[in-house]
């Protein structure tokens, strides 16, 4: 299990590979920045960690929804990243240490059970294989601990984009909803 998991009131432990390599995608249902309508857009960030890096120290792209117009695409860059404060930014952004970009992307996410699946262009494509079998209850940091979820097996996780190039079959993932606010 995931270091920024927790199953039941258990903590998750240290990363099995050492290095967190991951996807993490947004769609949102219903919201807005300030006077800017985001119902409807997506975005996913790829990005890793090396748990034996003291610090902040997540290296990640963000892809924002290329059906965004400008105003939209800074606004999900804010929000995601940590910079708008709020939500993001108490559950997971301070441990951003580097943004390699915010770039658009056609991105495609489906969170039916045993279809899960992320696509961000052609740099991202996630999969899910199954769910993981638990009876305890199951979060994560980045929807917050207080939103339980389903850990889940990936088929396949592949991100192949500049200096983030990593693929991996059969490992961990997890899908819950989320309530970001400011």
């Amino acid at each position: 299990m995931c270091p920024c998991r927790r199953l039941g009131a258990r903590p998750g432990s240290r990363a099995q590979f050492q290095l967190c390599q991951f996807a993490i995608a947004w769609t949102i249902d219903e919201g807005r920045f300030g006077d800017i309508g985001l119902s409807g857009l997506q975005a996913v960030m790829a990005g890793f960690w090396d748990e034996d890096q003291p610090g902040p120290n997540w290296k990640v792209q963000l892809y924002v929804d290329e059906g965004a117009n400008s105003a939209q695409r800074q606004a999900l860059g804010e929000i995601f990243l940590g910079r708008a404060g709020g939500t993001p930014a108490h559950n997971y952004a301070l441990a951003i240490s580097e943004v390699f970009g915010v770039a658009p992307a056609a991105i495609e996410i489906l969170h039916e059970a045993g279809t899960q699946r992320i696509r961000a262009g052609d740099a991202v494509l996630v999969a899910a294989r199954e769910p993981f079998p638990t009876k305890d209850a199951v979060t994560c940091g980045v929807p917050g601990h207080d939103r339980p979820g389903q850990e889940l097996i990936h088929d396949t996780l592949r991100v192949s984009d500049g200096p983030l190039d990593f693929e991996f079959h059969g490992r961990c993932g997890f899908a819950s909803t989320f309530d970001y606010r400011s």
